[in-house]
This record gives structure tokens, sequence and C-alpha cells, in this order.
């Protein structure tokens, strides 16, 4: 059996090379050793999403290194459940949950927070911009991606008035806890930050309004609310504040395409799809198997994990036509899966989209005239690319 370790996710490992030049389908161990098919090519990665009932979404949040009783304890201690709720919702209260995520997270809505995002990363950029003119670097991650969509995020569904740096902390926390290989010391400490913080959302599940108010006015118990506030808080914001300091680090590396956007060669959005190709901040996602069957011609038994590579799809040559090259508008660059496919496709694209649009737009001249000191580092993680920082000067 090969080995993967997920953590370098632009190096394809030898099980992705022979899985290219095969069926699509490789037997992998990951971090801790729990055996997988990895899955690379688009079309059978895009089958798996769209398939739920052979492929059901039941161990899309299941912690990759299992939990000690010691963390185990701590978690029920702060009465901390995730029931079947979105991403790991293969039951029929799946379609009235995500109904009500959708209408708080609808185009429309979104489109009404264009301008007051616009003008908040004009400033920030004049403040990142003002720094590096005095001859002082500046930290790309911290000063303008890292608390913009949940600042975003909050007013569309009115989350609990927690301060900023305790989301970051719970959200890369519940990141780390979930999809990291971890020792049991490292996993008590997470569990007791997970569930301090579930403690906070439990209580405003119950008396919140907003989103956390329609769920329960549509008869969602308490433990639902809490699921779907802990999903958002973490793919609904972290995800895409990551994505935006890949997108601008993948930038500063790519001055031809500053150009294009300086000289309206090159359109924001065409950069925006082309960075979810390459830059995907979620790597791959899991899928178990309900009954025996077959994928790209391996047999799959039923309870088989399958580990999806969403980065690897995005990279695939029947797909796109220069599979490693950042060119925005190319054949098949607006193909990818970074958002998934099926009935659990991200329901918030579109947010995730527009935020992006707007860092590009603006940010565009400041990293054209920078140089990288310290690039994102992205610790190891099966699913997971967590940036701490992006330092750059002039």
């Amino acid at each position: 059996m090969a080995r993967v370790l997920f953590r370098s996710w632009e190096q394809a490992p030898a099980a992705h090379d022979d899985a290219w030049a095969g069926s699509g389908v490789a037997r992998v161990a990951d971090h801790v050793g729990v055996e997988h098919l990895l899955v690379t090519r688009h079309a059978l990665v895009r089958q798996v999403l769209t398939d739920p009932h052979t492929y059901r979404p039941d161990n899309a949040l299941d912690a990759v290194t299992p939990m000690p009783v010691s963390a185990l304890r701590i978690l029920a201690a702060h009465r901390f459940r995730l029931p079947p709720t979105l991403a790991n919702n293969g039951d029929a209260s799946h379609p009235g949950i995500r109904a009500l995520v959708a209408d708080a997270l609808h185009p429309k809505r979104v489109a009404e927070q264009q301008d007051w995002l616009t003008a908040l990363v004009r400033r920030r950029v004049a403040g990142l911009t003002a720094e590096l003119d005095a001859g002082r670097p500046v930290d790309l991650y911290a000063g303008l991606a890292a608390d913009l969509p949940l600042l975003v995020l909050a007013r569309l569904v009115e989350l609990p008035d927690a301060p900023v740096t305790a989301v970051k902390s719970f959200a890369r926390a519940a990141l780390e806890l979930f999809w990291a290989p971890l020792d049991a010391a490292r996993q008590q400490q997470l569990a007791a930050e997970v569930g301090r913080f579930h403690l906070v959302l439990r209580e405003f599940a119950a008396t919140g309004g907003g989103l956390a108010g329609a769920l329960r006015a549509a008869g969602h118990p308490p433990d639902v609310v809490v699921g779907a506030l802990f999903f958002l808080l973490v793919a609904g914001q972290e995800t895409t504040s990551q994505f935006l300091t890949l997108l601008m680090h993948r930038l500063v590396g790519e001055p031809g395409v500053l150009a294009g956007l300086r000289d309206g060669s090159v359109a924001v959005a065409d950069v925006v799809e082309e960075g979810l190709r390459l830059e995907p901040p979620i790597v791959t996602w899991r899928r178990v198997a309900a009954v025996d069957t077959t994928l790209g011609g391996t047999a799959v038994s039923a309870g088989t994990s399958v580990v999806l590579w969403l980065a690897g799809a995005g990279r695939d040559p029947a797909v796109v036509e220069s599979p490693d090259e950042f060119r925005p508008g190319q054949r098949g660059s607006r193909r990818h899966l970074a958002f998934g496919a099926g009935v659990h496709r991200c329901v918030g694209d579109q947010l995730a989209r527009m935020e992006a649009a707007t860092v590009v737009a603006e940010a565009a001249p400041l990293l054209a005239e920078v140089r990288v000191l310290r690039a994102p580092w992205y610790p190891d993680n099966l699913t997971f690319r967590m940036p701490d920082t992006f330092l750059v000067a002039r």
C-alpha cells in the first residue's frame, strides 16, 4: 500500500501519479495509518460527489486522528455534539436545513454587502500601502484577509456577538482537532478550546435571531441549530480567509496577471476562478461507500473511506488546457471542484467569490509592488490549508 502525507498538496504523491496513469483511484494510508481510496480524476471525483446514495457524507466531519477517551470526556463535559446537519448530513432533514442557510446567503443578500465590503477593503489596503511606503513590512493575512469573511458572514446570518479573535481561534482549533494528525495532549487542549466555544454557540442557538431563529422557527432541535452555526463558522469564513491569503500569495508571483488586471485585459472573475482551481483552501473531502460498488474499474467495499482529491481534480489534464499554469480564462478553468458538487455543493460559493473578487480588484496594485518576506506556512492537515502569516515588503 502506498502511504500518502497530505500536507504537500502542491506535489502530487506517488499514489496520485499512479492514479493519473491508471484508473484514477489508488489505495493509500493517511497520516495515522487509516486506509482510504484516493480519487484524483475530475470525472470520478464529481461522480462520487453527485451520488449521495452510493457515497454518503457520514464521515465528512469524523476526526482524522481517533480521539482518546480523555478528549471525548472534555467534549462531553461541554455538551459537544455534531448531529447530521449540513456537510455530514445524508438524511431527509438536509434539504430543509440547507434551504434556510441558502436563504441567509442568497446572492441578492450577498450583493447588498458589496459596497460596504469594498469600502472596508479599500481602507485596509490604503493603510497597508501607507505602512509599506514608510518602509515597514506588512502581514497581508492579519491585515487584510483573516477576519474579512467573518465580518461579512456576521452581517448576513447575525452571528453571536463574540470577539473576532475568539471566533478565529475556535475555527482554527476545530479544523485542527478534526482534520489533523495529533497526539493525545494536543487533542485534549483543542477539545477544551472547541468545547468552550461550543457552549457559546449553544446559548446563541437558543436565543439568537437571524439564521438561528429561522432554524428554530422551522422546528429544528437545538443540536441542529448549533451544528449549522458550527459549520458556518468553519466553512463559511475560515476557508475563505485562507483562500484570500493563498490567492494573494499566488498573484505576487504572477506579474503578467497583475499587469493584465491593471490594463483591463484580464478579468477579475477569471482570476478568482483560476485561483480556486489552483489554490483551493480545501484540498480533499471524504465520503464513505454505502454499498459494494466499483469506481474507475476499482472494487469498492461498503464502509470504505473515499478521499476525493479536489485540488488534484482541478489539475486534471482531461479538463483544463494548461493544468499547472495560472492562466485566467483558459479552457476548463471554471470546471474546478473547489466548492464540491451535487446536493452538498458549498452553499456560500457566491459569497466567497464576491469577497475574493473585491480583494483582487482592490489589492492588485499593492500586490504588484511587493516582494515576499515570509510565505504562508501550512500545518499538516488532511483537508484544509491553514496559512498563518503572509509577510511582504516593498
